[in-house]
């Protein structure tokens, strides 16, 4: 290449890239690169119509926008031509410095802290302002900020807004930058991308904070693929390139020619929905609908425009078939908005990985283009869920195979595309998994909430997550299940979503009506509404809300597929569940829970105990094999399901249950169940299909009573296939221990600690004891009761009831409010501060993505987002001092050289999550295999040494010791202190 320069000529010494490569790659190839995959990404990606509305908004034709905004990706990198970036190659950093051409701060090279991307944050400012863009009195609102501050992004952090007097003299404030011949090669990168690209037009507008995130996704994903060394290699020049015009002109137009083959492969095409005379439940789905699924199939799309979106919220009771009403949903608001996909967000890992296959199933019957799908949580690739049809190594997403094109709707919008993309693309689904930011640009994904919450956190690449919801169906499941803190998160993204007019589907079993007001608000409020439009939603029922109009539609109740009466017993019971080896108490729980049982154990039938705690399910658990010992013994036995098993055994024991509990197959409705028991904890509230003739729960807010209630003859099995202490099969009983002092009064034990907000504790026992003898009604009754439990006035209205005792309970019940209020303020008040901005408070900063008030740190998301605080691994020793992963010895424990992926899986696999209290600190934990220590999902494991101790009615015991507290190991009770 030239030792020197030529004026006016971009310097081809300038290298934009050299890792893996024979020599330096020069700097305007990898700027001309990013501009062509840019260009094919735009034409693949965004729908049309959104492509129309971000050129209106520049001032620009469609055309033009193209071209300019390639250029703009092609200037990400403009902050390489600087001396802190070019020291970094030392032999090709001597050959400016002897270019008298060049001059710097002395010591500019030095400059480590001086990042690439903040020098084209800097430098653009002018340079645009310079090319006629339109510049205002704000500096956050002139378009060449705008767009410098969006590109000098590119790695994930949004700098500080530069004023017009600091981009004036730019290498006066930041050495780095340099001077004389810095300044003008820059000068010469952005007049050649231009003329290359073609982007001589000049817009006249401004970004909208939704416009930039959208420009900002595309430009970020463009550089990552022309960034690979396989990319690359091909069109690496010579030594002797000059970088002449002819030069750059035929290395763009080969840049063109192979980046939709980049693009292809990579996976990054769009989903397309089903035309509207496909949409039809009975062509979408293999079943006829119910009613709340006919009623979103008839209405829904008739109230969608035929070019628009919205939010629509579903709420009914468990068992309702609210997935695949979602999903039809979906289906109408992806083809109406030109949505590129869908993401289904779940609370739980496990809620995820169940639903992945049925989104998968749905990819495959009801969508045609470009169908990567993803399961998206913290340990996707090792979960299971995606090994099904793929490749054999083929990795982490699993794939569809594509429809013939003839099978493909006839009546696409015109200019949107369909890819054809092998099914077998590897290297696709690496790429999207790489380093977990690309996972929300696939255009198909089931994971966990938190993977969507986290885009309206300060984190790195957050713009990035907006950018991938921006143009997909976002559908929540459980919105009722989050505290205030995800609550205060969901309502900024759904701000965001409605700026961005994404279609968003949420469901909830029991949702009050003051947070679906608050959820529906900030999805119109981020759609530019401001005035209330307060909603109450109808029980079973569901609700429309227009993006483009803001208009809410009227709440359409309807009926649901099987009323029932809730046969709700209330017990009071003095708490004697430490000790299990005595006799049980007059009046205690353990007297109640053999009462209760017994018919099960005489007359056959199934019964769920749900607990608290852990440690209460496990006591409970021996306490219920004590009592029932023929029934402990019997075909159906007493099981125990909670999160404290080893991950793979508790997916043995929950596979179990699903086959003891789940729906019915035809044969088996026509006879009753080996009687059964499974204690658990609050995981069989969520997304389990169980079935059971019976429920008893610990008291819990009303809500989740009421969750753990649809798991009370759940299917239909008809008298034949209940016992008879359980019919009739429409009023499924319902047993609530309530843990009481000695006045009567409702009193959580220590035990419980903050498990539950205790106000909301004392609210929902006063209320099950009004409804004493009366049932409650499903659906009819549920919608109050869920609202009253939150009513402002509720303890007032108490207090009107009667004097006396009640006063003193009022008095307490007062005090307990003020300290849930007191702790809900707290919470939400952490999330407003710790969130990114609105996007209509952002105004043009786009910093106001990348800070809070609060500082993010890991600790924080992974307390505040719910994922497990430790992780511990069992290490079981056997005869000889030989350790294991298993009790058996059959697994010996990985520890030489670093573990491949089916190594890690065999391992996180067995690790139990606990407490982060239980473990000991850092410095004080065993030590892990070396190789351990490099791989993210196993240098946080804690080791514990367990020693077999004796072999009882448990099975094999195994202790051992976890920071000072004695614990042990059964396959039966799981992992425990003792």
């Amino acid at each position: 290449m030239n030792d020197a320069t030529v004026r006016g000529q971009v310097d081809v010494r300038l290298w934009g890239k050299e890792r893996g490569l024979p020599h330096p790659y020069p700097l305007i190839c990898h700027l001309l690169d990013v501009a062509a995959v840019f260009e094919t990404m735009w034409d693949a990606l965004p729908h049309p119509r959104l492509r129309e509305r971000i050129a209106a908004e520049l001032g620009l034709g469609v055309e033009q926008a193209r071209s300019v905004l390639a250029c703009w990706a092609g200037m990400h990198d403009l902050g390489k031509v600087t001396p802190p970036f070019q020291a970094q190659v030392p032999e090709e950093f001597r050959k400016l410095t002897v270019d008298e051409s060049y001059i710097a701060a002395p010591g500019a090279e030095e400059l480590t802290r001086f990042r690439h991307e903040q020098g084209t944050h800097w430098a653009l400012v002018s340079l645009l302002a310079e090319a006629g863009y339109p510049v205002s009195r704000v500096q956050a609102r002139s378009l060449p900020h705008q767009v410098a501050q969006m590109l000098g992004g590119h790695h994930g952090c949004f700098g500080d807004v530069v004023t017009a007097r600091q981009a004036a003299s730019a290498s006066q404030y930041q050495a780095g930058l340099g001077l004389r011949g810095w300044d003008e090669q820059r000068r010469c990168h952005v007049e050649a991308v231009q003329r290359v690209v073609g982007a001589q037009a000049v817009p006249t507008g401004e970004l909208s904070s939704a416009t930039a995130v959208r420009v900002y996704g595309l430009v970020v994903l463009a550089d990552w693929l022309a960034s690979s060394v396989e990319w690359i290699l091909p069109g690496l020049p010579g030594r002797a390139w000059s970088g002449s015009a002819e030069q750059l002109d035929a290395h763009y137009r080969q840049a063109v020619r192979d980046a939709p083959g980049v693009v292809r492969t990579a996976r990054l095409g769009r989903a397309v929905f089903p035309d509207r005379q496909r949409l039809r439940f009975e062509e979408l789905f293999p079943f006829a609908p119910n009613a709340l699924q006919r009623d979103i199939a008839e209405v829904l799309p008739r109230v969608v425009g035929k070019e628009s979106s919205g939010l629509v919220l579903v709420t009914a009771p468990t068992g309702d078939g609210k997935t695949e009403a979602a999903l039809f949903a979906a289906a109408v608001l992806g083809r109406a908005s030109g949505a590129r996909g869908l993401y289904f967000a779940l609370p739980t890992m496990a809620t995820a990985d169940q639903m992945f296959p049925r989104v998968a199933s749905f990819a495959e019957r009801v969508l045609a283009g470009e169908r990567a799908l993803l399961l998206m949580h913290h340990a996707a690739w090792l979960s299971t869920a995606m090994d099904g049809p793929q490749t054999e190594g083929s990795g982490d997403a699993w794939t569809l195979d594509e429809p013939a094109r003839e099978a493909m709707p006839a009546t696409a919008a015109e200019g949107e595309e369909f890819s054809t993309a092998p099914a077998t693309a590897v290297e696709a689904r690496a790429w999207l998994r790489e380093g977990g930011k690309r996972g929300l640009a696939a255009p198909l994904g089931a994971g966990t909430v938190d993977q969507a919450l986290t885009a309206v956190l300060p984190v790195s690449f957050n713009a990035l997550r907006l950018w991938g919801l921006s143009d997909k169906v976002l559908i929540v499941d459980e919105a009722h299940a989050y505290g205030p803190w995800m609550q205060t998160l969901m309502v900024r993204l759904l701000e965001w979503l409605g700026a961005f007019r994404a279609p968003v589907v949420l469901l909830s079993a029991t949702l009050t009506g003051r947070s679906a007001s608050a959820l529906v608000e900030a999805y119109r409020r981020g759609a530019g509404f401001k005035e209330p439009c307060p909603v109450q939603p109808a029980y079973p029922g569901w609700l429309f809300t227009d993006a483009v109009r803001g208009e809410v539609s009227e709440t359409r109740a309807v009926a649901t597929s099987r009323p029932r009466i809730l046969d709700v017993s209330l017990r009071q019971v003095a708490w004697d569940c430490e000790d299990t080896a005595a006799r049980p108490r007059p009046g205690g729980r353990r007297g109640m829970l053999r009462d209760v049982l017994t018919p099960v154990a005489e007359f056959g039938g199934t019964a769920l105990v749900c607990c608290t705690t852990v440690a209460e399910a496990q006591r409970t658990f021996r306490d219920l094999r004590a009592a029932f010992p023929a029934l402990s013994a019997g075909e159906g036995g007493i099981r125990l399901l909670h999160s404290r098993f080893p991950g793979l055994l508790r997916h043995e024991i929950t596979a179990a249950c699903a086959r003891a509990y789940g729906k019915p197959r035809p044969h088996e409705q026509t006879r009753v169940r080996p009687a059964s028991i499974l204690v658990a904890t609050q995981i069989v509230e969520q997304s389990l299909d169980f079935d059971f003739d019976l429920v008893v729960s610990d008291l819990a807010p009303l809500a989740l009573l009421l969750q753990r209630a649809g798991r009370g003859r759940r299917h239909v099995r008809g008298p034949d296939g209940r016992p008879r202490w359980a019919l009739p099969e429409e009023r499924p009983a319902v047993v609530v221990l309530e843990p009481a002092g000695p006045h009567g009064t409702t009193e959580p034990p220590q035990s419980w600690g903050d498990v539950y907000d205790h106000s909301l504790l004392l609210r929902s026992a006063a209320l099950l004891r009004e409804k004493a003898g009366q049932g409650i009604a499903v659906p009819g009754d549920v919608q109050d009761l869920v609202d009253a439990v939150y009513a402002d006035d509720f303890a007032d209205r108490l207090k009107e009831a009667g004097q006396g005792e009640a006063e003193v309970f009022v008095s307490r019940l007062h005090s307990l409010d003020q300290r849930r209020a007191g702790a809900r303020i707290a919470e939400e008040t952490l999330a407003a501060m710790t969130g990114i901005s609105a996007p209509y408070a952002v105004r043009g900063d786009l910093s106001r993505l990348s800070r809070g008030t609060a500082e993010v740190t890991g600790e924080l998301l992974t307390t505040r987002l719910g994922a497990d605080t430790g992780r511990v691994l069992l290490q079981f020793t056997q005869e000889g001092a030989a350790t294991s992963l298993d009790e058996d010895g059959k697994l010996p424990l990985p520890g030489k050289g670093v573990p491949d992926r089916t190594t890690v899986r065999r391992i996180v696999a067995r690790t139990v999550p606990v407490p982060g209290s239980w473990l000991p600190p850092a410095h004080d934990r065993p030590e892990l295999p070396p190789a351990w220590r490099e791989q993210t999902h196993l240098r946080g494991l804690v080791l514990v040494p367990m020693v077999r101790t004796a072999d009882a009615g448990e099975g094999t015991v195994w202790e051992g010791e976890l920071h000072g507290r004695h614990v042990q190991f059964t396959r039966l009770t799981g992992f425990e202190r003792v």
